[in-house]
């Protein structure tokens, strides 16, 4: 068998491969397999699909030839809302071998690892192309206005220079004021990087500076500017080409939410069922990992549901219509949102807000956070993409950050230490993470260096890796994420330090930084390969990877290394493609590389026969 992963057979969700990515029961779609003629020639390829959990087979014909790869063609007919399938392969010397989602495996393999065909409603048309800026409200930009808001009592006013308080009591409460018009005021800033979809956290009121322990979900929180704040600001976005989409948390509110201020202690209210309640009087129940100011839903309530989730009169589609008219929700917590004990409510709750965004505005964008293995939530049939850190994150810090610093956790805590992987673990680790998502999940999941809940990434880097871990964000499928401060090269130990009052006055002693990310950004944006194209693996060693996404307009080549070394990529890289990002030497297709470094190529397109009508 041959070692290099560019002599390896590949097949992927994107249009190169499938001709429909968006089936209806009863569809059937063509299927095709690219396998390199290094890999040897092949006396039979097949399909093995799983409909009702029953083996069927399909046998593919060869479509193209190439002087390097041979294309082979199979249709499927869909049966099942996620229909799975798999390539067997059986070469001239009699060796069989399956293709997976997973990679190659000569011995059976498993259903949960099959490509998958979904024939649910699609994500809207413009995720693929999203470049995710995140925003912390309270520590984003300060407007004059907010001086004149009275603070609540639990506020602990900080001036914008302050360091920010990490741990202990007043971690929650030390309060910036940062508001939602101190973001209109930026928009500008987030133009000139070139992003196009705003995120915030959330803007609801509470008795905190993250806001995550609500008081309600019927209006914005009057420090932010209130209702008309966001508003205005969904309005100054669009105007200037960004999306804007907000955060709910579904699994739990804050204790002091006017539900849960209704039913506490009082069993006979209609709020009672909202919780799940441990004792008849109603004073103890099911929190957040035991933190009692945020207590837990209970998703079997229907009146819940109907004020929540259900509907166009519910909180979910409230605020994705006009006047505020946000494109989408991060769904807070989604993996524990319905689950407890031998209860699971997720699927049900997942789908029942997807309707409704269906219903209210179908052009919407939902995102679940997931913050370990996400692919069991995620066929495709509610969230678009997940916000998680398994398939991208913990892999890319474990490979470019300093062994034995801070982990990227997630939920605001640093797990463990950084190991030292290589390229090779870097590339397993994602694939073994992402092969269980549908190929459209992939496109719409989160890319993300660092986010509000783990530290920086730039901490802990190893020194020149920030152009590699952020231009591999920007190339590989998914929606890359720019969380704010991070262009300013701000550092932070963890997740609450990590919200860092932005440092606007240091603009100019950024400039580097922040060229370096608009410089990246343009280059996603600017390629349609990096916005849905497929991506097939060439290279892995200790201190590289290297990949290709292939459209039928165009292809983008990708090296991205952390120290000095040399990657020998063959045909793939003639002498005369362009380099589009970076700065290193080339010939013959052998790259030699100086130190870290990330690089970018553009290769003409795939041309294959049309796909059969």
């Amino acid at each position: 068998m041959p070692r290099a992963l560019a002599d390896l057979p590949h097949h992927d969700g994107s249009p190169l491969y499938v001709s429909g990515e968006a089936p209806r029961l009863g569809d059937t779609v063509r299927v095709r397999v690219r396998v390199p003629r290094a890999f040897g020639g092949m006396r039979i390829v097949r399909t093995r699909s799983n409909p009702d959990r029953e083996p069927r087979y399909s046998d593919a014909v060869v479509v193209a030839e190439t002087p390097v790869a041979v294309w082979w063609e199979a249709q499927i007919l869909v049966e099942n809302p996620v229909h799975g399938y798999r390539f067997l392969l059986e070469r001239e010397d009699g060796t069989t071998w399956w293709l997976t989602s997973a990679g190659l495996s000569h011995t059976e393999t498993r259903d949960i690892d099959d490509f998958r065909l979904v024939s649910y409603d699609p994500p809207p048309e413009w995720g693929r192309e999203a470049v995710m800026y995140q925003v912390f409200p309270d520590r984003f930009a300060r407007s004059a206005a907010a001086a004149d808001r009275p603070l609540p009592a639990w506020a602990e006013p900080a001036q914008w220079s302050d360091p920010v308080i990490h741990v202990g009591p007043s971690t929650g409460t030390q309060f910036y004021g940062g508001d939602l018009q101190g973001v209109i005021e930026h928009l500008d800033h987030l133009v000139q990087l070139g992003v196009n979809l705003l995120y915030l956290t959330p803007v609801f009121p509470a008795e905190s500076n993250h806001r995550y322990n609500a008081l309600s979900f019927d209006h914005v929180d009057p420090l932010l500017g209130g209702d008309a704040a966001l508003a205005a600001l969904v309005v100054a976005a669009h105007e200037k080409g960004i999306r804007v989409i907000g955060d709910l948390t579904t699994n739990h509110s804050g204790d002091a939410h006017e539900w849960f201020r209704a039913s506490y202690g009082n069993p006979g209210s209609p709020e009672s069922a909202f919780y799940l309640w441990l004792d008849d009087g109603q004073t103890e129940y099911v929190s957040w990992l035991g933190f009692s100011s945020l207590p837990k839903f209970n998703w079997q309530a229907d009146e819940l549901r109907r004020r929540f989730i259900d509907g166009v009169d519910s909180v979910v589609a409230k605020w994705l219509q006009p006047p505020y008219s946000l494109d989408g929700w991060r769904v807070d917590v989604a993996n524990m949102t319905g689950r407890w004990r031998d209860e699971d409510l997720n699927e049900d709750v997942r789908r029942t807000i997807r309707a409704t965004m269906r219903e209210v505005n179908d052009g919407t964008l939902l995102i679940g956070e997931s913050t370990n293995d996400a692919a069991s939530d995620f066929p495709g049939d509610a969230w678009h993409g997940a916000m998680t850190y398994a398939n991208f994150t913990r892999p890319l810090w474990n490979w470019l950050s300093v062994p034995g610093s801070p982990a990227a956790g997630g939920l605001g805590m640093t797990l463990g230490r950084t190991s030292d992987y290589t390229g090779i673990d870097f590339h397993a680790a994602h694939r073994e993470f992402a092969a269980a998502f549908p190929w459209r999940t992939r496109l719409h999941t989160m890319n993300a260096l660092d986010t509000h809940d783990t530290p920086r990434f730039l901490t802990s880097a190893r020194a020149g890796t920030v152009p590699v871990a952020f231009g591999l964000a920007v190339t590989m499928p998914g929606i890359p994420v720019v969380w704010a401060g991070d262009e300013f090269g701000l550092t932070a130990s963890d997740g609450e330090e990590s919200r860092t009052p932005i440092p606007w006055d240091r603009l100019d002693e950024s400039a580097d930084t922040i060229a370096l990310y608009r410089r990246l950004i343009a280059l996603k944006r600017a390629h349609p390969a990096l916005n849905g194209g497929g991506i097939r693996w060439l290279h892995a060693s200790d201190d590289a990877v290297a990949f290709v996404r292939e459209s039928s307009e165009e292809c983008v080549l990708v090296v991205a290394a952390r120290a000095i070394t040399t990657v020998d990529l063959g045909h793939e890289l003639p002498d005369t493609a362009p380099l589009i990002e970076g700065d290193v030497e080339w010939k013959d297709g052998r790259v030699a590389i100086d130190g870290p470094r990330f690089a970018a190529w553009q290769l003409a397109g795939v041309a294959l026969p049309h796909w059969a009508s």
